[in-house]
């Protein structure tokens, strides 16, 4: 049976302009000089240098379908580009970012594959037979950019089979890894961090007593050691604490990760940051500006716009040239879309980033991080009367050089509180204390939550324990166990 029903929907459209413009906003300064270069590549329309006036013919006398391009842009809407929109208000208050914002910003310039190509060369150096080859760039394909191998020998056994018809079995393959996981840097082809730990601790001479030691620990008190409980690892084997001290220093030789050693070097060593917004102090007061020093001026080419005239006025030649008018239109049109979408984007960014610098114009003076005021995605928003997710996307992956650093927007946003005397305070500047009580603590009793909140509670930071474990979570430290060490 047909149920038919009338519904109402308030669906606010955009157009094209409007998309390029949101769209150009997440692009940081890194990535614009290509971005252009790409549309200056796909559209012959538009051209390098300053921007002409433009002479546009009688709108009534031009022959364009206006009827397809309002059908054009009626197929654009808010759901279509901003369906992710509804921000959650974690992400007004807290870090103001998700974790996929985070990875976002790790774009790497380039990534080198040559981590698998060298275990290859090294594996085709020790074996003589074109099966070892062919199995041995197998495993060695299924070895991940850390260096381990996730996958199980089985597994491979199987897909060898039905994949490629090579048949073999587990020991043949076993013996295939024997010869990577003597491949260089040691570690490589571990299934696990105890096998990545103890094939390093081999390669190390065992006369060595400490040396000795190590490779008994991680062999039989793995799991003891990874928890530290020295204690107990030193009553079973009857040790002292300056053996168990050696046994320490000798594994954290070892390097947990033997395929970053390798793998994308360029990644790591040419990934530098190139600043949206330059900053600079005077004696009159901040000059802020935007980093354009890549980015050439934009214009629309002057020969198809006198094309587009040519055509408008022989009205004739305009019916007999209907799809070339549509054309020149349509590129002509982009071009002027593009140029004004980055005028905005630039407004939008120095709006967005002078309602920053006023909010928190005390810590810009100085970068003291005291003087950082709590501020969310809001608090812009309302001083610039832009939406909190155009703010979001400024604030996303772009940079600003200061006098005192280089600096992520999003460091600038964070929660707030009150101290006992009734001032608020950042959020930040609670962890700045966290990170500083812990760096002094005594290693061989460190604190633990309980200690830290009330340490904070007695400097007149009244917060719960559970908000203490999660701050430590954000900077990344371990639980008071995890950091115990033996002086």
């Amino acid at each position: 049976m047909l149920d038919q029903k009338l519904q109402q929907k308030l669906l606010q459209k955009l157009s094209p302009q409007q998309i390029q413009m949101i769209k150009l906003l997440e692009v940081p300064a890194m990535q614009m000089e290509e971005r252009i270069k790409k549309e200056l590549e796909e559209n012959p329309a538009l051209e390098e240098g300053h921007e002409e006036d433009e002479v546009h013919g009688d709108e009534d006398e031009e022959e364009v379908d206006h009827e397809q391009e309002e059908r054009e842009q009626d197929e654009f809407s808010l759901d279509d580009y901003l369906n992710d929109e509804d921000i959650p208000d974690y992400r007004l208050q807290v870090n103001n970012t998700s974790k996929d914002d985070e990875r976002r910003e790790d774009i790497p310039y380039a990534a080198g594959s040559s981590f698998r190509e060298n275990l290859i060369q090294q594996f085709n150096l020790r074996t003589e037979t074109e099966r070892e080859k062919l199995l041995g760039e197998y495993v060695i394909g299924n070895i991940d950019n850390d260096g381990y191998l996730r996958r199980e020998v089985e597994n491979m056994v199987d897909d060898l089979a039905f994949l490629q018809n090579i048949t073999t079995d587990v020991s043949e393959l076993d013996a295939i890894l024997k010869i990577i996981q003597g491949l260089e840097p040691a570690g490589v082809g571990a299934r696990n961090l105890r096998e990545c730990l103890l094939l390093q601790i081999e390669r190390k001479s065992q006369s060595v007593p400490s040396v000795a030691l190590a490779k008994t620990v991680l062999t039989d008190y793995f799991e003891e050691f990874s928890r530290r409980h020295y204690e107990k690892i030193m009553n079973r084997m009857g040790i002292e604490e300056s053996d168990m001290k050696g046994i320490i220093d000798e594994v954290l030789k070892l390097n947990p990760k033997p395929g970053g050693t390798m793998s994308d070097p360029y990644a790591r060593l040419t990934h530098h940051i190139i600043p949206d917004f330059i900053l600079e102090q005077s004696d009159s007061g901040f000059e802020l500006s935007l980093n354009n020093r890549n980015i050439p001026e934009l214009r629309v080419n002057r020969d198809y716009s006198e094309m587009l005239e040519s055509y408008t006025r022989d009205k004739k030649a305009g019916k007999q040239n209907r799809d070339a008018i549509m054309f020149v239109k349509q590129k002509l049109d982009a071009a002027r879309w593009f140029i004004d979408a980055m005028r905005q984007r630039q407004n939008t960014l120095l709006l967005t980033m002078n309602a920053i610098l006023a909010y928190q114009e005390d810590y810009f003076a100085e970068g003291d991080d005291t003087k950082l005021k709590p501020m969310i995605l809001k608090d812009v928003a309302n001083m610039t009367g832009l939406d909190i997710s155009t703010v979001s996307r400024v604030a996303n992956s772009k940079y600003i050089q200061t006098h005192f650093g280089i600096f992520p927007l999003k460091f600038f946003f964070s929660e707030g509180m009150q101290t006992d005397t009734g001032d608020e305070v950042s959020t930040r500047e609670i962890k700045r204390i966290l990170q500083e009580c812990i760096n002094n603590e005594d290693k061989s009793k460190p604190l633990t939550d309980e200690k830290l909140t009330k340490i904070l509670q007695e400097k007149g930071y009244q917060i719960a324990r559970r908000t203490v474990a999660k701050y430590r979570e954000q900077l990344n430290i371990p639980v008071a166990r995890m950091r115990k060490e033996i002086t």
